[in-house]
């Protein structure tokens, strides 16, 4: 069975690299495979895309452009803030900081610079404006249930709670 467009439940393990690092960012080989639902907006759409047509057992080396991926940088998802606004926290330019987006979830932002005075924080993605590598092995394909179409979760809603 191939993975189609659409409604198939695929599982994946894989590395990530930037393009032209042999640098491993993300990898989720000692873990447990990828599941997910294409057709779904579940996975980058630059790399579900280039994985149409391959089957389980399959490996595959995917390079996929920042524009297919994470998006290019965007300018106006810079801010500056005031300094007090980060109180107690041991600023250094690069961490990574967590808030609540006005949403309500949780959004995550990078210091790009401080001073006395303000703080520059960066609101887009972290792999924004980066081409990637993916080294993946396909370790499951096969047709979506009902159930998972209609939910979007592999195995279906049933899987995520323990009815306690």
């Amino acid at each position: 069975m191939t993975i189609k467009e659409k409604n198939s439940v695929v599982g994946l393990s894989y590395d990530l690299r930037e393009v032209g690092s042999d640098t491993i960012i993300d990898s989720n080989r000692s873990g447990y495979p990828l599941e997910f639902i294409t057709g779904m907006g579940q996975l980058i759409p630059g790399l579900e895309k280039q994985l149409v047509g391959m089957k389980e057992g399959d490996s595959a080396q995917i390079k996929v452009e920042a524009k297919d991926a994470y998006g290019e940088i965007d300018p106006d998802a810079f801010n500056t803030l005031p300094i007090e606004q980060f109180e107690g926290i041991d600023l250094h330019e690069g961490m990574t900081l967590y808030g609540q987006s006005p949403d309500g979830g949780q959004m995550q932002v990078t210091v790009k610079s401080f001073n006395d005075k303000e703080v520059t924080i960066d609101y887009n993605h972290p792999l924004a404006g980066k081409d990637l590598i993916f080294d993946v092995d396909i370790t499951q394909v096969r047709d979506a249930t009902s159930d998972e179409i209609a939910t979007g979760v592999v195995g279906g809603l049933s899987n995520c709670y323990s009815g306690g």
